[in-house]
């Protein structure tokens, strides 16, 4: 194997890396985040598990974080709950935060 082949190696390897990482984040931050929405439509524990899960599970219906922010917006729409867009947007921010420090603990 030349230099360049294991350079080429190294940074795909880095690439897979730093894509099961990301992955790893983007999946806690949404469990966060439908824990935190749980709590404020009044869900506790096994509850509010699961609803984290549906959350969890609502990012992978396409690319980018439409979909779970589709599915927040309509569950609170659904409990009669003003939440807008920009403010959930903002906390998804501060959630991927507190996940990538979490993710990155382990």
């Amino acid at each position: 194997m030349t230099t360049f082949n294991k350079r080429e190696k190294a940074f795909e390897d880095k690439y897979k890396h730093d894509q099961d990482l990301q992955f790893k984040v983007e999946v806690r931050r949404n469990k966060l985040l439908g824990l935190w929405v749980a709590e404020l439509l009044g869900k506790a524990g096994d509850e509010a598990e699961a609803y984290a899960k549906e959350v969890v599970s609502s990012d992978f219906e396409e690319p980018g974080d439409a979909d779970v922010v589709r599915k927040v917006q309509g569950d609170f729409e659904a409990a009669g709950t003003d939440f807008s867009e920009h403010r959930l947007r903002k906390k998804m921010d501060e959630l991927l935060v507190v996940a990538k420090a979490q993710v990155m603990e382990e």
